[in-house]
């Protein structure tokens, strides 16, 4: 669960970069607009795995020295 919302997290902050540097929202171009489905799933997505990584600060690893 870990991997596949931190590669979701990526995909989503690339498509933000890709927003913000060139007005070019690359989920909406390839899954026919922003409004689309298949888009609005992909946002949902990213969105839960964005919450589901808020949870990566809280975890406690013990590293053995």
């Amino acid at each position: 669960m870990d991997f596949v919302s931190l590669l979701l997290v990526i995909i989503g902050a690339i498509n933000w970069l890709l927003i913000g540097l060139f007005q070019f929202d690359l989920v909406a171009f390839l899954f026919g607009g922003q409004g689309a489905l298949v888009s609005r799933i992909i946002y949902s997505l990213v969105g839960l795995a964005g919450l589901w990584s808020i949870s990566f600060f809280f975890r406690h690893r013990h590293h053995v020295d």
